[in-house]
């Protein structure tokens, strides 16, 4: 059935999407998610999945990444899709529009995105009041909610994200702080070290004076020199940051890339980012050696996809951009082929397989070329 969905999705319906403005076809695929037309995923997930991260229980690894809801208009129905969890956002404090239009464009040749959307957000009291309705609903929500919180444009960061810790802690099963997006003027300066260090020591000390025991995220760019990882590795383990994810969008443009909206500004995301950020996943979970939990996000679209960045040291992953391309049965298929290949190796659990390649590079010694640990 799900591979039936996939195929007449990729071959048929994806047609007619492909001409159609991106952002119209994001927005539509959301209402269409929230009506509760979307496939829903009944079949239970293998317990070799189920993984405990940051105190949670997650029942499969596999979640969605911000960007997609960014409004918490459909958390409960992408969880019922078979997501494990939900990221909504990010969420900005105060209602922003973004930037210009258009800001979001295919490049279907390469299976990647481009968008510049630039924090575009209803604001944090309308998401808030969608969130605590679905939080206080009579049916609880089967996986895990997490928010992701931004600045708006021209606000200071240190005030704009301790206010989205103080306003969200109460929902979320665990917070992110977004200091990654290419789309907001001077928001990535944010990763340097000393700005790092500011801004994550007052978002912790506000996390435990109004919502003490919410997990606590830094989200991070692919776009950086060893150095500036190391530093930021640094800096989580010192705050006492609860986990990492790795990574955002890149404004690299590999050789190769076919699409004609290649050159346009913005972050790419997709099978383009695939073999950056699972790099990054991989050079994080050694420089940290194994000790922060890993969030690894970027150009996920199967299982092995999935199990490669598990290896490399993600705890969970998530996927948004490659959705577009082969729609909402590839969530079922991408789970299915993870237990597969999970047990074709011999793991008896998700959690023994996270790692595995960078252990053999640590053991290797290979994590001391280039100066990366």
């Amino acid at each position: 059935k799900n591979k039936v969905g996939n195929f007449m999705y990729k071959n048929f319906f994806f047609t007619f999407v492909s001409m159609t403005d991106a952002e119209w076809a994001h927005n539509l695929t959301v209402k269409y998610v929230q009506s509760g037309m979307a496939p829903v995923d009944h079949v239970p997930p293998d317990p070799i999945l189920t993984t405990k991260v940051f105190g949670r229980e997650f029942k499969n690894p596999l979640g969605l990444a911000a960007g997609c809801d960014k409004q918490g208009e459909a958390v409960r129905q992408f969880l019922q899709m078979g997501f494990g969890f939900v990221e909504v956002g990010s969420v900005t404090p105060e209602p922003q529009p973004g930037n210009e239009k258009p800001r979001s464009f295919r490049l279907p040749r390469d299976e990647g995105i481009v968008n510049r959307y630039g924090f575009n957000s209803d604001g944090a009291e309308k998401v808030f009041e969608r969130l605590s309705t679905i939080r206080n609903a009579e049916e609880p929500l089967p996986g895990v909610m997490a928010v992701n919180l931004g600045k708006n444009k021209t606000a200071e960061a240190i005030p704009d994200y301790v206010y989205g810790v103080k306003k969200f802690g109460s929902l979320s099963d665990f917070l992110v702080v977004n200091i990654s997006s290419p789309n907001t003027p001077g928001l990535r300066s944010l990763q340097k070290k000393s700005d790092l260090q500011a801004l994550m020591s007052a978002v912790v000390k506000a996390r435990d004076s109004n919502c003490k025991g919410v997990p606590l995220l830094v989200k991070i760019a692919p776009d950086l020199e060893d150095k500036e990882l190391q530093d930021i590795c640094d800096v989580v383990i010192k705050t006492k940051v609860d986990g990492m994810i790795v990574t955002n969008t890149t404004n690299q443009r590999p050789e190769g890339l076919q699409g004609r909206f290649r050159v346009e500004t913005g972050g790419l995301s997709g099978k383009p980012l695939k073999d950056i950020s699972t790099e990054i996943v991989k050079k994080t979970y050694i420089m940290t050696q194994g000790k922060v939990p890993i969030i690894g996000v970027g150009g996920i679209g199967s299982g092995q996809d999935a199990y490669d960045k598990i290896k490399a040291g993600a705890t969970l992953v998530e996927m948004y951009s490659r959705l577009a391309f082969d729609g909402p049965w590839i969530v079922p298929m991408i789970k299915d082929d993870l237990t597969d290949l999970l047990k074709a190796d011999g793991y008896s659990s998700l959690q023994e397989a996270v790692g595995a390649d960078a252990k053999e590079e640590m053991k290797a010694g290979a994590g001391k070329r280039g100066g990366w640990i």
